[in-house]
């Protein structure tokens, strides 16, 4: 059984149909990217499938079980986590207590027991605490780990931002363009990461504009255009896919990683 379902997921803004009839699964322990031209509804799917939008049809089917359209805090806790662009990390903390918050999706204690720093509580953030650790480690952090945020060059902050939904142990991890703006040597590093993600035994689920890192990581690629679904498959066949070769305006060399 797949991990992850979409079928027939759509979504419309008025006359605009920015996904229509979409569908796809993901299995356990893969990467799976989702590529297409700017404006192929990417993102909105992105939205659908973590609930921060409501779709106007399809459903999203996880473990089994109906998703759709289910509170964004309720679709996370049950596993699926999506990460942003830098704008879940508190800069003027540490990249260690960034972490050790997120964290706090997983506590037993309640809030008011951390306040007053009640024995599960101290026990909850001994135990955030060593996990936060073994998260940065895991990413390359582990020697930022007691250094502010506002002071890590982009590809840390980037990392750190995944260190983040890490720390809520998620099934499976949608990833939002994590090589944007990334120089080759920190491309390659998040790469690493990410397959390192997947050893961890965590899906990843991705959107990417960088045709050669997806072309390098990714075990199928869906691909979009126009809100439609137009190809699906490894990463050989998509490159050679007459369908996606015309969305990406004719350019299979300079756009797809060839």
């Amino acid at each position: 059984m797949a991990l992850l379902e979409v079928n027939g997921l759509g979504k419309r803004f008025g006359g605009l149909a920015a996904v229509n009839d979409v569908t796809f699964s993901v299995a356990g322990g893969e990467i799976l990217s989702i590529i297409g031209p700017n404006g192929a509804g990417k993102s909105t799917l992105f939205k659908l499938i973590s609930s921060f939008l409501r779709p106007s049809a399809g459903r999203v089917i996880f473990e089994g079980r109906d998703i759709t359209a289910q509170a964004p805090h309720r679709v996370a806790r049950l596993g699926i986590v999506r990460t942003f662009q830098e704008t879940t990390i508190f800069r003027e903390m540490t990249a260690l207590d960034n972490v050790v918050v997120a964290h706090h999706l997983r506590a037993r204690a309640s809030l008011g027991g951390f306040y007053f720093a009640t024995r599960r509580a101290r026990r909850d953030e001994a135990k955030f605490r060593k996990s936060a650790r073994e998260i940065l480690g895991s990413l390359g952090l582990g020697e930022v780990a007691g250094q502010r945020a506002r002071s890590l060059p982009h590809g840390h902050l980037r990392a750190l931002g995944i260190a983040i939904a890490m720390a809520t142990a998620p099934k499976i991890l949608l990833l939002d363009e994590p090589f944007a703006g990334m120089n080759p040597e920190e491309t390659d590093a998040c790469v690493a990461m990410v397959r390192g993600i997947r050893r961890r035994g965590v899906t990843v689920l991705l959107v990417e504009h960088d045709m050669r890192a997806v072309m390098r990581i990714s075990d199928r690629i869906v691909v979009l255009n126009f809100g439609r679904k137009i190809a699906e498959g490894r990463p050989a066949e998509v490159r050679e896919n007459p369908a996606v070769i015309e969305a990406y305006l004719g350019r299979p060399d300079d756009e797809l990683g060839a």
